[in-house]
């Protein structure tokens, strides 16, 4: 744990868990879960997870198994899926964070992928509301023209030859997402050349967990994300057939910026635009 302020969360299987908690000043009014998106490091969500503090939340930011903080000295041969990430991980996480709380509202805030494995959370009727920030399916047909070509590349070269090479996949070296569990990218590689996208991979248990869902989900997706369009947003947010869900997409021009991106809502320089303007109120209603 080289991150000054790390903390250790234990999973229910043992596996620890890198985790950061960015609490308020004085009592917090609410807690927030940050989740990340695939292969970004927890590090990544500081600047909003110290905004969120100061608004009087508390905060809480943490690595899935396998990846960032959370990595093991050897990658190879180390077992995580996204199941488990969801499943394990997401769960502790939430009960670590009530603990904390005790008695003030839970919030989700999913990032790409982390707007996507909320089904698979055992313990996710602990949520007031889940707000998803540049979600989509994934699914590389729909994906935004200017990434469709490479994500082809990525999903049937290099993807398939690295994790037969490495054992692992070594997205570090090789500039493309992050350093990630076989088991985890293999999945997902599935997922991503499926049209239904996990629920069309795993079949009719997941697409029931997913209209298992109640929990009030916000999404707030961009014009110009350069991986997922309005028709990937809509896929992965029609599966949670049973949860009220209010669906914003937004331009840079509508917040007075040049570019949001995928990962760009996290940026300090959205604090009055984005974080303010359009996620504060959420935050404040569930």
């Amino acid at each position: 744990m080289a991150e000054p302020g790390c903390e250790l969360i234990a999973a229910a299987d043992g596996q620890p868990l890198a985790a950061l908690f960015y609490p308020p000043a004085g009592a917090p009014r609410g807690a927030v879960l940050l989740v990340p998106a695939m292969g970004t490091p927890q590090t990544y969500y500081r600047a909003f997870a110290e905004w969120l503090s100061r608004e009087g939340f508390l905060a809480a930011t943490f690595d899935y198994r396998g990846t960032g903080l959370s990595r093991p000295h050897r990658l190879r041969g180390f077992r995580a899926d996204i199941f488990a990430w969801g499943r394990l991980d997401c769960a502790a996480m939430l009960d670590a964070l009530a603990a904390r709380a005790p008695g003030k509202p839970l919030y989700w805030i999913g990032h790409s992928l982390g707007g996507q494995i909320l089904p698979f959370v055992p313990n996710r009727a602990r949520i007031a509301k889940a707000i998803t920030v540049a979600t989509g399916s994934g699914y590389w047909r729909e994906n935004a023209p200017g990434v469709k070509w490479r994500a082809w590349w990525l999903w049937y070269v290099v993807a398939p030859l690295a994790l037969r090479v490495f054992g692992y996949f070594p997205g570090r070296r090789l500039r493309k997402v992050g350093d990630l569990p076989a088991q985890a990218m293999s999945q997902w590689r599935r997922w991503c050349l499926h049209p239904d996208y996990a629920v069309g991979v795993e079949g009719e248990a997941v697409r029931a967990q997913y209209a298992a869902v109640r929990t009030p989900i916000v999404s707030l997706s961009f014009h110009d994300d350069e991986f997922m369009s309005a028709r990937n947003t809509e896929s992965i947010h029609g599966f949670y057939v049973n949860a009220p869900r209010i669906m914003k997409r937004l331009g840079a021009a509508d917040v007075g910026a040049r570019r949001i991106g995928h990962f760009g809502f996290f940026r300090a320089a959205f604090e009055q635009s984005l974080w303010r303007a359009h996620l504060l109120p959420e935050l404040t209603t569930a």
